[in-house]
């Protein structure tokens, strides 16, 4: 039971997390002018200490540039949001590329040359 209890406060954490880092991370695009990222998605770990945040990229050979900011940002973005999250501690913050989406786009590809290739079996014979 308590670590029923000990998941859903660090799925909460996660989602709140997730909304003010995505703020936070919104707003260092802006001003440092690094490439366009946005937050997808943010685990955390059981004891609340550290979070991984993932990031999509709008364009993904960007995404090292724009990693390399946010983690050399992420001291100040937790330092941001010790002020704004009521939190006794504040986990750590390591920035990730997010591949989910690559990953997706890559198979819907493989898919797609997959029916055409049906397709074009199909009506030849």
């Amino acid at each position: 039971m308590a670590a029923q209890r000990s998941f859903e406060r660090a799925s909460r954490v996660a989602g709140q997390l997730r909304r003010e880092v995505g703020v936070l991370v919104h707003r260092a695009v802006r001003e440092y002018g690094i490439p366009s990222v946005s937050v997808s998605e943010v685990e955390v770990s059981r004891d609340l200490a550290y979070a991984r945040v993932f990031v999509v990229a709008s364009r993904a050979e960007e995404a090292p540039a724009s990693l390399a900011v946010l983690n050399g940002l992420a001291r100040e973005m937790r330092q941001q949001l010790s002020r704004i999250l009521r939190m006794r501690h504040v986990p750590e913050l390591s920035f990730h590329y997010d591949e989910s989406l690559d990953r997706g786009e890559r198979i819907e590809q493989l898919l797609r040359r997959a029916q055409g290739d049906e397709g074009g079996d199909a009506s030849g014979g």
